[in-house]
């Protein structure tokens, strides 16, 4: 990874834990219950975490990714907007298919959704609206991505699907993904153990799916999910002295 994409992250990184320091200094909350149980420290250990993951939400996510697109050689833009002119009859496929994964009448498979869609060819066209949190550009392929948090309701996994068949119906060259930044259930694409999206998506199967490894691969090349692992424990290690500080 290059010097200048490092520091890019860097400070994006070191911007998040800041405005997290901040925040836990500014709530002067007494919690006595809680330190005597815990410490002091683990108390404001927990506040910081906390803080931390509002601070380190989609926003910074979506551009460290664009950072590593970029610096991968493609054009990338943030909260893409697409008019997609699809068919009438391909829009209600989609709402059926939906409507009866989130009833359990059937199991997902994206391919098999796909091909149903893409059928209708014939008839009134309609035009939906789409944001992409993140488009994608290479000499090969137009990439659509969606990010969500990693542990998402049926709600929004439902809604990332929709969006991802539109494309799909309005032109099937698109490649669609549904990207989560890291795996809550362990290292591997196996191990992905919240059930909320699993009506929706074959979470473990299906390759629309993007999950931690997989994810920061795909963005930015082979090898830059262990590199920014890198990059967060540098600043760890750079803003380490400044956590200890709050407990005290």
């Amino acid at each position: 990874m290059k010097k200048s994409t490092r520091e890019q992250i860097t400070s994006i990184l070191q911007s998040c834990v800041d405005r997290a320091i901040k925040r836990v200094k500014k709530d002067k909350t007494y919690r006595p219950f809680h330190e005597a149980l815990l410490t002091k420290k683990l108390v404001a250990a927990s506040a910081f975490e906390r803080s931390f993951s509002t601070s380190f939400g989609q926003g910074p996510i979506e551009e460290i990714s664009k950072i590593l697109t970029l610096a991968n050689g493609a054009e990338c833009v943030r909260q893409k907007e697409t008019l997609a002119n699809v068919n009438k009859g391909a829009v209600d496929e989609i709402e059926r298919i939906l409507s009866s994964l989130r009833g359990g009448e059937c199991a997902p498979n994206w391919n098999n959704e796909v091909s149903k869609i893409q059928a209708f060819n014939k008839g009134d066209f309609i035009v939906r609206r789409i944001i992409s949190d993140l488009w994608i550009k290479n000499k090969k392929s137009e990439i659509f991505i969606s990010i969500k948090t990693v542990k998402p309701n049926i709600d929004q996994t439902e809604i990332v699907k929709k969006d991802m068949l539109l494309l799909k119906a309005h032109n099937p060259k698109f490649e669609t993904y549904f990207g989560l930044y890291y795996n809550p259930g362990g290292p591997n694409r196996t191990d992905y153990n919240w059930s909320l999206p699993t009506k929706i998506f074959n979470m473990k199967q299906d390759k629309c799916i993007l999950i931690g490894q997989e994810y920061w691969d795909f963005v930015g090349g082979k090898g830059t999910y262990i590199s920014l692992l890198k990059i967060f424990e540098q600043v760890g290690n750079d803003t380490r002295s400044q956590l200890e500080k709050i407990g005290h």
